[in-house]
């Protein structure tokens, strides 16, 4: 029978979202995809690769949270197979690693861990699973004794090259590690590894391995012909709204069949466009209004409370950019897509307030007594 892998990467347990904790999104992932995957696929082993947390020091709740995993999983009688990602703290993480290597739970935080693989046997068949933690170029130096070593692409050849030399025939090879892969997709809310594609990694260096279950990038995502990235289990960002996410079900047999196992989130994200009113009116029967939004306004007039305004029918609303206000500026995207010199008047914003906060249309008495205000404090700002 072939060997089965549950692979799973940057939960970012903790994470903060526009000021709002991912916490009950993380544990409604868990409790209603990730567990009952587990139960319904029986995977052989569950593949984590990096990003557990989403900082160094994780809260409390987060810690807490993983833990239950990891209980469970025991329970379950199902084998972690972990590593520690950029965004990890991989000292506090390395918590009684031997202990827990017998309990079934493999957590790699240091080089060294990765040249003791974790052995899966089934029916005759031996998969050899190598855990890879992020590392840096110092790290490969001092671990490899080569003062040669300068990029993370040459650390990361190098480290590969002395980790194939431990290979045993007639077993198949998965290697786990958290990089970035040359020509892959990237997302608003991943870490950078490197500044100028010094931390990139060619996915020719996998040739030798059956499977490399990868951890990073936040899109799910082949990485050369042996590698595929599962994506975060959630949208971490507006331009991840697009994403289908989910997890990735390898089965290694003669031959390796990767298939997704689609993910449904407590909340989903997305990002609406156009003018306020229109905004509301639609948001009065959103079917889908309980999600993560962020708005653009396209009016080309100034509109007051916006944020307010449209929580009353989208309570999960995080942030909004306006055109008018911006010139384009302020779009997620960072594109310009207002002509320059389109603004409104004095007077025209202040008809906006009134018609739009006091529900009243302005009269000529209301724009004398604004100007007659307007004309005073400028004299008094030029004295």
């Amino acid at each position: 029978m072939a060997i089965r892998l549950l692979h799973t990467a940057d939960w970012h347990l903790g994470k903060m979202l526009y000021g709002r904790s991912m916490l009950p999104d993380q544990e409604y992932f868990l409790e209603e995809s990730f567990f009952p995957a587990v139960r319904r696929e029986k995977p052989d082993c569950v593949v984590l690769a990096g990003d557990i947390y989403d900082r160094q020091v994780p809260p409390a709740q987060a810690v807490q949270l993983f833990s239950k995993v990891v209980q469970r999983l025991h329970d379950e009688g199902v084998p972690l197979a972990a590593i520690s990602g950029n965004h990890d703290g991989a000292q506090r993480m390395a918590l009684a690693p031997r202990l827990l290597w017998e309990q079934g739970a493999a957590i790699a935080t240091c080089l060294k861990e990765a040249f003791s693989p974790l052995r899966l046997q089934k029916d005759g068949q031996t998969v050899a699973v190598y855990l890879l933690p992020y590392f840096e170029p110092a790290q490969a130096r001092d671990f490899l004794g080569r003062e040669d070593i300068r990029g993370y692409g040459q650390a990361y050849a190098a480290v590969l090259e002395e980790l194939i030399k431990g290979f045993q025939p007639g077993e198949k090879r998965v290697l786990v590690s958290h990089c970035f892969v040359t020509g892959c997709q990237v997302s608003d809310s991943e870490g950078p590894l490197y500044v100028g594609g010094s931390g990139e990694v060619s996915a020719g260096l996998f040739e030798q391995f059956d499977y490399v279950a990868l951890g990073h990038l936040h899109a799910p995502q082949p990485a050369g012909s042996q590698a595929r990235y599962a994506g975060s289990p959630l949208k971490y960002s507006f331009d991840e709204a697009r994403q289908s996410k989910g997890m990735t079900l390898v089965t290694i047999d003669k031959q390796v069949e990767t298939a997704q196992l689609p993910i449904q989130p407590l909340h989903d994200m997305r990002v609406i466009s156009g003018a306020l009113r229109q905004l509301l009116e639609d948001g009065a029967h959103d079917e889908r209004n309980q999600d993560y939004l962020f708005a653009r306004l396209t009016d080309c007039a100034p509109v007051y409370m916006p944020m307010e305004r449209l929580r009353a029918c989208y309570p999960n609303i995080l942030g909004l950019s306006s055109e008018w206000l911006t010139a384009g500026g302020g779009d997620i995207s960072g594109e310009s897509k207002q002509e320059p010199g389109k603004q409104t008047d004095d007077q025209g914003i202040f008809r906006a307030f009134l018609e739009q906060i006091c529900d009243l249309e302005a009269t000529k008495e209301d724009c004398a007594v604004f100007e007659q205000a307007r004309a005073q404090l400028m004299q008094e700002e030029t004295r």
